[in-house]
C-alpha cells in the first residue's frame, strides 16, 4: 500500500522522545518497515548516536584513499575501517576449531566429571580400582564424534558462504566493467547489475536505463514485501554519467552515516566538483535486493560484506543447546554431590575401621603404611573412582548414536517429500531433535511461508450479483478467451454468464466496473512483438488489470496524460486529468478521466470501510438500495473466505464543477509547507457521492495444509506468533486465512494493549485472562513498549477498527506522574522517581506476559533484527522451546536465536536453509516433523535416560552396600570385565532398541491426537522428580538383589558362599532384573527388539564362557581372575533359584504397583464433565475485557507504494520514443567483452 512505515516511524519518533529530533529533522524519505533495529532502547540509542556521526567517507574509483582509513582494533593495534565483501557466517576456521569445540564441549558437565575422574586414575594409579583407560577412550570418542558432528555442520555454512562469495558481478576495472567475483567488490568501486541481479552491497545508485535513471527492486529476501519498490539516482549522477568513460572518471566522495542496523534509513550527501548534493534511502540500493523491471543500472558500494544492512541484521551464529542437555548437566552436578557424600561416608567409616583395627593388631604394623588420614584421603579417593561408573560414560554416547538416528528417520521420511520440487525433508543439526518435542512458541515469516506468493483473480460482484468462479469440470473446456488476441492464458477465473453479458455490451454497470479496473492502476505496459507485459508495482494490481484485459478492457499504453484502452475491440483514449494515491492512511486510489466524448468521470477504488462511506445516500431508488446490500453481503462472504477485497465506485464530474477543483487542487499542489495534507482535503472533496460498481475479490494463495496446520499445532498448544515485515491490513488478513484468527476472536489493537499495560502498571493488578484473544502490533509499536515509552491516540468513545479489530479507548490514570504529554497523545510514563523498577524491563516482561495469553499474535512492520528480539524476549521471560521458520534472508536472525531453525527451501533464496537446523519443502510438514518426530524422539529419550539411570543404579550401588562387609576397602564386588561391558554390550540393544524405535502409538495416531503433544512441553516424561523415582526404583533394586542373596548364603555352605560365586550371582541377577525392566516398559514390540533382548543375554553368556577360560587365567591372572566362576555357580540349581528370587521380588511387585496406578489414574465420568465444563468456562470470552457487537469485518488488502502515481503525472517513468538520455549498455561494444583473469 502507500504510505511506508518508515515516514510513520519516523513522526512517531520524533514525537516520542524529543532528544532524537536532532537526528530525525535531516530524515528524508524512508521507506519499508520500521527502522528500528532493537527493541532495546538503550541499544538503539547508542547505534542512532553513532549513526548520526556523518563519518563514513567513501570516495568512487580509488581504493587507495578508501583504505588509508583505519579505526583502533586493540591497544596501539589499528585495522582498515571498511570491510571487504566477503563474508563468513561459519562458526569455526581452520585455527579455532579445535581449541573452541573444545571448549565448548567441556562446557558440559557430564566431561568435566569424567575428566576429572581419569586425572584421578592418572595421577593416583595405586589407588584406581579401575584402569585410567576405560574412561579414557571412552570420553576421547565421545569428544570426536560431537567434533565431528559440528564440524559437519560448519562445513555447510562454509560451502554456503563460498557459493555466495563467489557469485558472479560486473565491476568497473578500468574503462569496461568485467565479470568478478562478490568478494572481489570493495567500497568505491562501480558495479553494473542487471535485470533479475540481486545487489551484491549497499550501493549507491548512480543511473540507470530506465526514465529519469529510476530503478525498481524487489525486496521480498529483507521485509517480505512483493510489492516492487522504485529507487531513483540522484540528478546530477543522471545528467552526467551517461557513459562508461564518464563512469570510469567519476570522482564523487559520498559522506554519509556509519554502518547501522536500521533497514530502510539512510542520510548521506554526495560531494562531486565541488558541490554537495542529498542523499536518502531512495537512492541507495541494499544488498539482498533483486532488480526487477530494470535492463540495466549502476551503483557504487558504500558498505559491503558485515557492514551491509542486512548482514547488520542477520545476528551471530547461536550455540544451541537442549532442554535436556540443561537438566542432565544439573543431573551430573548432583549425582556428583551424592557420590561424594557417599565416598565421605564411607570413608568415615573406613577411618573408624582403621582405628579399632590397629588397636586390636597392634602386632600387625606394615598392614597400614601411612596415617590414618592418609589412609582416608586415599580411600575416599578410591571410592570416587570405583562409584564413577554410576554416571556412566555409555549413556552419552549412547544418545549421539539416538539423536544421529532419529535425524536419519527426519531424513528418510517419504510423508516429508515435496515431489514438485524434489526436496525431502533435511535434518542439519543432528543434536535437537529431542528439543522438537518440546515447542511451546512458533514464530513464522509470512510471505513465502505461509503464503505462496500468488494472487490470483478469483471472483467479483458486479451491480449486487456476484459471479463465482465455475466448477473446475468447466476448466477443461476450451478456453473462452479465445475471441480476444490480448487474453493472459494464465488466468484461471472464468464466468459463462458474465462474459456474455460483457461481450453483449449493454449493462452500464458491468461495462464501468471492468473499464475502472482498465483504467484506475500505474500499471506500466510494454509491447513485444504481439504481445502485451505488464509491469505492476505489486501482484494485485497486475491481477486485476489482467482480469480486465481477458473480459475485454485491454489496456493499452499510456503517456503522461493519458491512458488508452481497447474496449471490447474498440481503442478509446482516456485523457487523465488528475490521478489520486493510494497510501495508508487514504486507502483508495482515483482516477478523474476526461473520456472521447468529452464527459469526465471519476473512478475510485479501494478499501470498504472508505468506499462505502462516500457512496451517494441521498435520493436512492430501490435498486440502489438492494444493490448495496447485496453488495455488503458479498463482502461479508468474501471475507469469511479470506479473500482481499477492493470496492469500486464512480461518478460524473460536472464540467463547472471540474474547474473549481482543478484550481483548488492547483493551489495544494505548489504550497511549500504541509502540501500532502491540503492535497489530502482536496481528494476529499471530490471523492464524495460515489456510486457503487462492485467488488474484487483477490486470493493470495496459501502453501497446501497451511489452516490444517496451524489448528493442529494449537491443539497441541503451540502458540503460533506470525512475524512479518508486510503491513498489517495484508497480516490479518492472512491471519483469517490460514485460521489462526477467527471470527469470535478479541483482536487487541495497540490502544488496548497500552491501556492494559498502565493499568497493570499504575495499580499494580494482574493482568487479564484474554484466552480467546489475539494481538496485532507493529514493529513502531514493539519498539514504544520495550523502551518504556507508552503510545496510544486519545480517543473518547469506542471504534471498529479495520478487518474487525477493536479499538478500545485509552483509559488514562489519574495521577501526577505523567511527565510529558504531547498533543498527539503520545507521552513517558514514571510511576515512581524512587521506584527501582525499569521502565522497560516491567513493561517488555508485562507485554510478553499478556502476549503470551493470547491465542495469536501477528507482529508487522518488523524489521530481520526486530525479529530475532522478539524471540529472545519470548525464550528470556517464558523460559519456553522456541521454533522460527521462514524462508528468506530477513529471517535468518530469527531462525538463529530460536532454539529450533526451520528453514524453507522456497522462492526467496536458500539463505534461511544455510542457516536453519532443519530443512521442509512445505509449511504443513513442520506438523509431522514436531507431533510425530519431535514427540516420538522427546519420548524415546526421556524413556531411555530413565532406564538407564534406573538400570545403573540397580547394578552399581551394590557397590555401595558390599563396602559395609569388606572393611569399607573400595574393593569392586563385580569381575573387571563386568564392569567394563555391562553398559557398553550387555544391556546396549534394548536401550537403543528404546532410544531408536519405540513407539506409545502411531503416527496417525499422534497426528490424530495432537494433546499427547502438550506432555513434552510440561516436561512430564523426564524432570527431577522422574530422576528421583529411577533413582529409588534403582536402590530398591540393588538392596534386593544383594541383601536377598546375603541372606540365603548365610550359614549355609554352598554354591555361594565364596566372594566369587556371590558376585556372580549378584551380576546375573543384576542383568536379568533391568532386562525384565525393559521388558515391561516397552510397547512398541517388534522381531528386532526380541532379537536384541536375545543378543544380550548371548553375549554376557558368551563373553563371560571366554573370559573363565583357563588360557586366558594363564596369560594374565590379575585380569582374568574369575576362573570358571559362572559355569560352576550357575550349573547348580539352588544358585538358579537365588537368581529367580531375585528377579521375581524385584518385577512383581513393580508390574502390580502400575497396573493399580494405571486403574485409579483414569479419570470416572464425573470428573470428566467436570474437565469439560471447566474447559467450556474457559473458552468464554474473558470478562476483563468488554466485547462490543462485532460488525462485518474488512478483508481489505491491497499491495501498494505510494508515490507512482506522481511518477506518472509527472512524465518520470515513462520512456519516450527517442531518449535524450540513455545509458549504453556497458557489454555492446567489443572492448566491454574483455573479461578479467579470474572472471566466472
Amino acid at each position: 500500500m502507500g504510505d511506508t512505515p518508515g515516514r510513520e516511524g519516523a513522526r512517531k519518533r520524533r514525537l516520542l522522545k524529543p532528544s532524537l529530533g536532532s537526528f530525525e529533522k535531516n530524515e528524508r524519505k524512508p521507506e519499508g518497515t520500521t527502522s528500528m533495529g532493537s527493541l532495546d532502547y538503550s541499544e538503539y540509542l547508542e547505534e542512532e548516536s553513532s549513526a548520526s556521526a556523518f563519518t563514513w567517507e567513501v570516495k568512487a574509483n580509488d581504493r587507495t584513499y578508501n583504505s588509508r582509513f583505519k579505526e583502533k582494533l586493540f591497544l596501539c593495534w589499528r585495522r582498515k575501517k571498511y570491510k571487504g565483501n566477503v563474508i563468513n557466517t561459519a562458526k569455526y576456521n581452520f585455527f579455532s576449531f579445535l581449541p573452541l569445540n573444545l571448549y565448548e564441549q567441556l562446557r558440559r558437565m557430564s566431561n568435566l566429571y569424567f575428566l576429572f575422574i581419569i586425572l584421578l586414575q592418572a595421577l593416583f594409579p595405586v589407588i584406581s580400582t579401575i584402569p585410567w583407560f576405560t574412561l579414557f577412550t571412552p570420553l576421547i570418542c565421545l569428544i570426536i564424534i560431537r567434533a565431528i558432528r559440528n564440524l559437519v555442520d560448519d562445513i555447510g555454512r562454509h560451502r554456503s558462504d563460498k557459493s555466495i562469495n563467489n557469485r558472479p558481478c560486473q565491476m568497473l576495472v578500468g574503462e569496461s566493467f568485467l565479470f568478478k567475483k562478490w568478494k572481489d567488490l570493495y567500497v568505491g568501486d562501480l558495479v553494473c547489475l542487471r535485470n533479475d541481479n540481486m545487489v551484491p552491497a549497499d550501493m549507491l545508485l548512480l543511473a540507470s536505463t530506465e526514465p529519469s535513471s529510476l530503478c525498481y527492486v524487489e525486496t521480498a529476501d529483507i521485509d517480505g514485501e512483493t510489492n516492487l519498490k522504485y529507487r531513483q539516482a540522484p540528478i546530477v549522477t543522471h545528467q552526467e554519467l551517461t557513459s562508461v568513460k564518464n563512469m570510469a572518471s567519476f570522482q564523487g566522495k559520498v559522506v554519509c552515516e556509519e554502518p547501522n542496523s536500521r533497514m530502510h534509513n539512510f542520510l548521506g550527501c554526495l560531494e562531486w566538483e565541488g558541490k554537495k548534493y542529498s542523499l536518502d534511502s531512495g537512492n541507495i540500493l541494499l544488498r539482498g535486493c533483486r532488480i526487477r523491471n530494470t535492463d540495466t543500472c549502476y551503483g557504487m558500494v558504500i558498505y559491503a560484506g558485515f557492514d551491509t544492512k542486512i548482514m547488520r541484521n542477520c545476528g551471530k551464529v547461536h550455540l544451541k543447546s537442549t532442554k535436556i542437555d540443561s537438566l542432565m548437566n544439573k543431573l551430573v552436578i548432583l549425582i556428583f554431590a551424592f557420590v561424594v557424600l557417599i565416598s565421605l561416608a564411607l570413608t568415615c567409616g573406613f577411618s573408624m575401621r582403621v582405628k579399632k583395627f590397629r588397636a586390636g593388631h597392634y602386632y600387625v604394623p606394615d598392614i597400614y603404611k601411612y596415617s590414618v588420614t592418609s589412609e582416608s584421603f586415599f580411600i575416599f579417593l578410591s571410592f570416587l573412582i570405583l562409584l564413577s561408573v554410576m554416571m556412566p560414560m555409555a549413556m552419552f554416547i549412547i544418545a549421539e548414536f539416538i539423536y544421529l538416528g532419529n535425524s536419519f528417520f527426519i531424513d528418510w521420511d517419504m510423508e516429508m517429500y515435496y515431489e514438485p520440487q524434489d526436496i525431502a525433508a533435511k535434518a542439519r543439526n543432528t543434536s535437537l531433535s529431542v528439543q522438537l518435542g518440546q515447542v511451546q512458541y512458533l514464530f513464522s515469516d509470512k510471505t513465502g511461508t505461509l503464503t505462496q506468493n500468488i494472487m490470483t483473480f478469483k471472483t467479483c460482484c458486479i451491480g449486487g450479483i456476484v459471479y463465482s468462479p465455475e466448477k473446475e469440470e468447466a476448466l477443461n473446456k476450451e478456453n473462452p478467451y479465445l475471441w480476444n488476441k490480448y487474453a493472459d492464458r494464465k488466468l484461471f477465473f472464468r464466468n459463462a454468464r458474465l462474459l456474455n453479458i460483457v461481450r453483449s455490451n449493454k449493462d452500464r454497470m458491468v461495462q464501468e466496473f471492468w473499464r475502472l479496473l482498465a483504467i484506475c492502476h500505474t500499471v506500466m505496459v510494454e509491447e513485444r512483438g504481439d504481445k502485451l507485459l505488464y509491469q505492476a508495482a505489486s501482484p494485485d494490481e497486475e491481477a486485476l488489470v489482467t482480469a480486465a484485459r481477458n473480459f475485454g478492457y485491454v489496456f493499452l499504453t499510456r503517456t503522461q496524460d493519458s491512458i488508452t484502452v481497447m474496449e471490447l475491440g474498440e481503442q478509446r483514449v482516456y485523457q487523465v486529468l488528475a490521478m489520486m494515491d493510494f497510501n495508508s492512511v487514504r486507502k483508495r486510489m482515483s482516477v478523474l478521466v476526461r473520456n472521447p466524448e468529452g464527459s469526465i468521470y471519476l473512478y475510485t477504488k479501494g478499501a470498504d470501510t472508505v468506499i462505502l462511506s462516500r457512496l451517494r445516500m441521498k435520493g436512492l431508488n430501490k435498486k440502489e438500495q438492494i444493490t448495496k446490500a447485496a453488495t455488503e453481503e458479498a463482502l461479508t462472504s468474501f471475507a469469511e473466505q479470506t479473500l482481499r477485497t477492493l470496492c469500486l465506485a464512480y461518478k460524473k464530474v460536472e464540467e463547472d464543477m471540474y474547474k473549481d477543483w482543478c484550481q483548488r487542487h492547483q493551489d495544494a499542489s505548489v504550497l511549500l509547507q504541509n502540501r500532502a495534507q491540503a492535497l489530502h482535503r482536496v481528494y476529499e472533496e471530490i471523492e464524495q457521492n460515489l456510486q457503487l460498481l462492485g467488488v474484487t475479490a483477490i486470493e493470495d494463495r496459501l502453501q497446501n495444509g497451511v489452516p490444517e496446520t496451524i489448528q493442529c499445532l494449537k491443539k497441541g498448544n503451540i502458540k503460533v506468533w506470525v512475524l512479518t515485515g508486510d503491513k498489517q491490513e495484508t497480516a490479518v488478513n492472512i491471519g483469517f486465512a490460514c485460521q489462526l484468527l477467527s471470527e469470535d476472536m478479541l483482536i487487541l489493537q495497540e490502544e488496548q494493549i497500552i491501556s492494559i499495560l498502565e493499568t497493570y502498571r499504575e495499580n499494580n493488578s494482574n493482568l487479564p485472562q484474554v484466552k480467546m484473544a489475539a494481538m496485532v502490533v507493529t514493529g513502531e509499536f514493539l519498539v514504544s513498549v520495550s523502551s518504556g515509552l507508552t503510545v496510544g491516540p486519545q480517543k473518547e468513545q469506542h471504534t471498529r477498527g479495520e478487518g474487525g479489530l477493536l479499538e478500545k479507548p485509552k483509559q488514562m490514570p489519574p495521577g501526577d506522574d505523567k511527565l510529558m504529554r504531547s498533543t498527539t497523545g503520545f507521552m513517558v510514563q514514571n510511576k515512581d522517581n524512587n521506584t527501582q523498577e525499569i521502565p522497560e524491563v516491567w513493561q517488555k516482561q508485562a507485554f510478553v506476559e499478556l502476549a503470551s495469553r493470547c491465542q495469536a499474535v501477528i507482529c508487522c512492520r518488523v524489521t530481520p533484527k526486530q525479529k530475532a528480539l522478539i524471540v529472545a524476549l519470548v525464550k528470556k521471560y517464558q523460559k519456553v522451546v522456541t521454533l522460527a521458520i521462514g524462508d528468506g534472508a530477513n529471517d535468518v536472525n530469527m531462525i538463529k536465536t530460536a532454539d529450533i531453525g526451520v528453514g524453507l527451501a522456497g522462492q526467496e533464496g536458500m539463505q534461511a536453509v544455510q542457516n536453519s537446523d532443519y530443512m521442509l519443502a512445505q509449511f504443513c510438514f513442520l506438523r509431522r516433523l514436531l507431533l510425530v518426530h519431535g514427540r516420538w524422539s522427546y519420548m524415546r529419550v526421556c524413556k531411555f535416560l530413565r532406564y538407564f539411570v534406573y538400570k545403573t543404579l540397580a547394578v552399581m550401588m551394590v557397590q555401595i552396600w558390599f563396602s559395609f562387609y569388606n572393611g569399607f576397602a573400595a574393593q569392586p564386588l563385580y569381575e573387571a570385565w563386568f564392569l567394563a561391558l555391562f553398559n557398553l554390550l550387555y544391556t546396549t540393544l534394548p536401550v537403543l532398541y528404546i532410544g531408536l524405535f519405540e513407539q506409545d502409538v502411531s503416527d496417525k495416531q499422534s497426528l490424530e491426537l495432537p494433546e499427547l503433544y502438550i506432555a513434552g512441553q510440561k516436561d512430564k516424561l523426564f524432570n527431577y522428580l522422574v530422576f528421583i523415582q529411577a533413582m529409588a526404583h534403582g536402590t530398591a533394586t540393588s538392596l534386593v538383589n544383594f541383601f536377598m542373596t546375603l541372606w540365603v548364603s548365610r550359614d549355609i555352605a554352598g554354591p555361594i558362599s565364596d566372594y566369587q560365586s556371590f558376585a556372580v550371582v549378584m551380576a546375573t541377577s543384576g542383568l536379568l532384573t533391568v532386562t525384565m525392566e525393559v521388558i515391561l516398559i516397552i510397547k512398541y514390540w517388534t522381531i528386532l527388539f526380541v532379537l536384541a533382548i536375545f543378543l544380550s543375554l548371548c553375549f554376557y553368556i558368551v563373553i563371560n564362557y571366554v573370559t573363565q577360560r583357563f588360557w586366558f587365567f594363564t596369560i594374565s591372572p590379575k585380569t582374568f581372575s574369575f576362573l570358571y566362576v559362572n559355569q560352576n555357580v550357575l550349573s547348580q540349581p539352588s544358585a538358579l533359584l537365588v537368581v529367580l528370587l531375585n528377579v521375581s521380588v524385584n518385577t512383581l511387585p513393580v508390574l502390580a504397583f502400575r497396573v493399580i496406578q494405571a486403574t485409579l489414574m483414569q479419570p470416572s465420568p464425573k470428573e470428566k464433565e467436570k474437565e469439560e465444563e471447566e474447559e467450556e468456562a474457559a473458552a468464554a470470552p474473558p470478562e476483563e475485557i468488554p466485547l462490543l457487537p462485532r460488525g462485518r469485518r474488512s478483508s481489505y488488502a491491497f499491495s501498494h507504494q505510494e508515490g507512482y502515481a506522481n511518477l506518472i503525472t509527472q512524465g518520470t517513468i515513462l520512456r519516450r520514443p527517442t531518449m535524450a538520455h540513455m545509458h549504453p549498455d556497458p557489454m555492446t561494444s567489443d572492448e566491454m567483452l574483455s573479461t578479467s583473469n579470474d572472471a566466472i
